[in-house]
């Protein structure tokens, strides 16, 4: 009699084993093709050239190339419905401020949850500011502010939509400031707006950094930022909390996958992008950029979207923003 136990079955579980293996160790062959990134914002903007800056760092690390796609619109909830959707097999990814998926999506009827998401990691600082033509007359913040609280509803201005800190930073001196009345108009990029702005469509930009050449060419003014520190290259310009305001822009430069990517797979991307963070043209383009550089692993993410998420619902019941209807432009 034979052993139920023999050669047949020692091979036969080998066999189980080995087909097995790439799902007991996802990673192992991870990536097996090239890695989307979709970036929730158009091209141009300084989170899209972070973004592709740190894909072509890392893809040298991790074995296959980044292909980055743009699909702005929504202040970044387009992408975010998209990604909520793709396969989770670390290989459909998305780039996007943290703002889009915890402020926005408390102020628009979105396809997705916070928890549809896995963060990689935060790679950046999103620094923003409220700018205006060089030759509107506005030297100062206190100038900006003394004009729209004589002039209600004459100040027309630009940022990625509501709920952005953008936004919420105007909404936050307008209330702090009596109730002034000023008029948002969504871009679905900064770049966008700046171009309105320059031409006379606005008369101000509430937005991240890609007006900084102008700011430098002199055809725009900064008149304050939204950080917690003032910019290195604009030392001079003061920013809200040094006018007295409360605020700051908590917004990060983060990647995160679909719900259900492997653990596994989520800490081979972080440790690939993280090493990608260290390579000389990353840091240099950051610096450009004028991005801090600020790093979270996906663990240190999730307590951090979930924190802000309730603390974001408190300010947006608190200034009692309604719902957005406009259209992003």
């Amino acid at each position: 009699m034979k052993c139920p136990c023999g050669r047949t079955s020692i091979i036969v579980g080998i066999g189980l084993l080995l087909f097995l293996l790439p799902v007991l160790c996802p990673a192992q062959n991870f990536p097996t093709k090239p890695i989307n990134i979709l970036m929730a914002f158009a091209p141009g903007g300084n989170q899209d050239i972070a973004t592709r800056m740190l894909a072509s760092r890392t893809e040298k690390i991790i074995g296959q190339p980044f292909i980055v796609s743009n699909n702005g619109g929504g202040g970044g909830t387009v992408a975010l419905g998209i990604n909520a959707k793709a396969k989770p097999d670390g290989h459909n990814l998305v780039s996007y401020p943290t703002n889009s998926l915890i402020g926005i999506s408390q102020l628009r009827g979105v396809n997705y949850k916070l928890d549809d998401f896995v963060p990689i990691l935060a790679y950046g600082v999103g620094e923003t500011g409220l700018v205006v033509r060089a030759d509107s007359g506005w030297k100062t913040h206190k100038d900006f502010i003394d004009y729209a609280k004589k002039n209600p509803g004459k100040i027309t201005y630009g940022s990625s939509g509501m709920g952005t800190p953008m936004h919420l930073a105007m909404e936050f001196v307008a209330r702090k400031e009596g109730g002034i009345q000023w008029q948002m108009v969504p871009y679905s990029g900064v770049a966008h707006s700046i171009t309105d702005l320059l031409g006379g469509t606005l008369q101000a930009v509430s937005g991240g950094t890609a007006w900084i050449p102008h700011v430098q060419a002199g055809t725009l003014r900064l008149l304050v930022t939204h950080g917690e520190k003032r910019m290195p290259s604009f030392p001079d310009v003061p920013t809200l909390r040094d006018l007295g305001y409360d605020f700051y822009n908590w917004s990060l430069f983060t990647i995160s996958a679909p719900k259900g990517t492997p653990p596994a797979i989520v800490k081979k991307l972080d440790e690939s992008f993280r090493k990608g963070m260290d390579d000389p043209e990353f840091i240099k383009t950051m610096k450009t950029l004028e991005v801090p550089i600020s790093y979270r692993n996906s663990e240190e993410m999730k307590k951090y979207l979930q924190e802000n998420y309730t603390k974001i619902g408190k300010m947006i019941a608190e200034f009692k923003i309604p719902m957005e209807k406009e259209k992003t432009k």
